[in-house]
C-alpha cells in the first residue's frame, strides 16, 4: 500500500527530512544573527563597549563597511553584489545535488545563514554590525557577529568534509 511506504524510513524521506532540517538551521541562525544585531543597535551607541568577562570578552557596537578584519573598507556595493551572486550559486548547486555528504550540506546551511545575515545588514544599514569582541588583555581579535561565525564554521565543515572524503577514496570505500 502506498500509505505504508510513505510512513517508512525510506531514503527519499530521510533526504527530505535532512533538507528541511538544514533550512530550519538556516532560518534559526539567520534569526539569531538579526535579533542579536537588532538588540545591539537598540541598546548600544556606536563604538560602545561592555565588559562581559574582564580581560577576555566584551560586547561592542562596531560598524564595518568592509569585509573580514575591516579589510576593503567602504566597499558595500561590491559586497552586496558578491553576496547575491554567491547565494544564487549556492542555491543552484544545492538544487543540482552538488553537496552529497552531511559535512557539506551543513556547511552550505551555515554559509547561507551567514551570507544572508550580513547581506541584510548591508542592505538595511549600508554596513555590517559587529558586536562580539574576544581578546587577551590588550590584544583584541577583530570584532565579529553570528553571521561571521556561521561563515567560518561552514569553511571548517567543508575542509573536514574534504578530508573525510579523501580518506574514504583512498581506502576504496
Amino acid at each position: 500500500m502506498n500509505t505504508d511506504r510513505a510512513l517508512k524510513n525510506t531514503p527519499e524521506r530521510r533526504r527530505s527530512s535532512l533538507v528541511i532540517g538544514h533550512w530550519i538551521l538556516v532560518i534559526c541562525l539567520y534569526a539569531l544573527d538579526q535579533i542579536s544585531k537588532r538588540w545591539i543597535v537598540t541598546n548600544f551607541d556606536d563604538y560602545t563597549t561592555i565588559q562581559v568577562v574582564p580581560g577576555w570578552f566584551n560586547l561592542v557596537y562596531v560598524v564595518n563597511t568592509g569585509a573580514a578584519f575591516g579589510s576593503f573598507k567602504d566597499s558595500n556595493t561590491f559586497f552586496i553584489a558578491i553576496s547575491g551572486v554567491t547565494l544564487i550559486a549556492l542555491l543552484v548547486f544545492q538544487w543540482r545535488g552538488a553537496f552529497h555528504d552531511g559535512w557539506s550540506k551543513t556547511g552550505v546551511a551555515l554559509l547561507l545563514a551567514g551570507i544572508l545575515g550580513n547581506l541584510t545588514d548591508r542592505l538595511l544599514y549600508k554596513h555590517v554590525i559587529d558586536f562580539l569582541d574576544f581578546h587577551m588583555g590588550e590584544h583584541h581579535w577583530p570584532s565579529f557577529n553570528v553571521a561571521d561565525s556561521c561563515i567560518c564554521v561552514a569553511v571548517g565543515l567543508f575542509v573536514i568534509g574534504s578530508i573525510v572524503e579523501e580518506k574514504r577514496r583512498k581506502s576504496g570505500a
